[in-house]
């Protein structure tokens, strides 16, 4: 069976700094790309970071670039968001996604999200 779990959200003032965490489990962890999402009351869910399968490479979501900080660790088959200087408006649900395309086909899971949220 298939699970993503999210750990590590809360509430933190403005400036403050969170790590969440997700793990892996039912799958075949080091070949997925890894990403995290997040989506804030009445819009719509966005991409915030991803990361290539070995690790070897991210993309951040511009109103997040040097903020935010994504990593794996394909032995404990976690995936983490580091997130400093936080801002109101980093409020929202965060999701992890694993994703892999292979022999054309998308394998693409979830995980339940958890409450980020940035208030003073």
């Amino acid at each position: 069976q298939v699970q993503l779990v999210e750990s590590g959200g809360g509430l933190v003032q403005p400036g403050g700094s969170l790590r969440l965490s997700c793990a892996g489990a039912g799958f075949m962890f080091s070949n997925y790309a890894m990403s995290w999402y997040r989506q804030a009351p009445g819009k719509e869910r966005e991409l915030v970071a991803v990361i290539t399968s070995t690790g070897g490479s991210t993309n951040y979501a511009d109103s997040v670039k040097g903020r935010f900080t994504i990593s794996r660790d394909n032995a404990k088959k976690m995936v983490y968001l580091q997130m400093n200087s936080l801002k109101p408006e980093d409020t929202a649900v965060y999701y992890c996604n694993a994703k892999r395309v292979w022999v054309g086909y998308e394998y693409d899971y979830w995980g339940q999200g958890t409450q980020v949220t940035v208030s003073s």
